[in-house]
């Protein structure tokens, strides 16, 4: 798939005042959105988890996690999501579960994002 890139805002959860706006990849191969560290920590967002990473290429890492509050220009709504606090040189990245929160799926045709149904129940629903 085409990759294409949409506007993000990360804000604070705690304070709204404090964010930081940017192109972001969208990324479906990505299980959580990547953000570089210094960019979070410049909002006063801090770490409470970590996580163990394998990059696209293979070498393996463990990063801090965290929670941002994101919106997504074009989408009407915020949603509060799991962010990796990436190293400082790394790229922008939205992934998999931001876009699942937003109801949203990449379309590579258009290079935008499209609302999407939410499934509940597919184990039950196939039974």
């Amino acid at each position: 798939m085409g990759m294409f890139q949409v506007r993000v805002t990360v804000v604070n959860p705690a304070d709204a005042a404090r964010s930081i706006e940017d192109l972001f990849w969208v990324d479906t191969g990505a299980t959580y959105s990547f953000v570089p560290r210094g960019r979070l920590e410049s909002i006063g967002l801090a770490p409470d988890a970590t996580r163990d990473i394998v990059y696209a290429n293979g070498t393996k890492s463990t990063c801090g996690m965290g929670e941002a509050r994101f919106r997504i220009q074009g989408v009407q709504e915020a949603r509060t999501c799991p962010v990796i606090f990436a190293p400082n040189d790394s790229l922008l990245l939205l992934g998999a579960t931001a876009l699942e929160a937003f109801g949203v799926a990449a379309d590579p045709d258009s290079r935008t994002l499209r609302p999407i149904a939410a499934i509940i129940g597919g184990f039950l629903a196939s039974s």
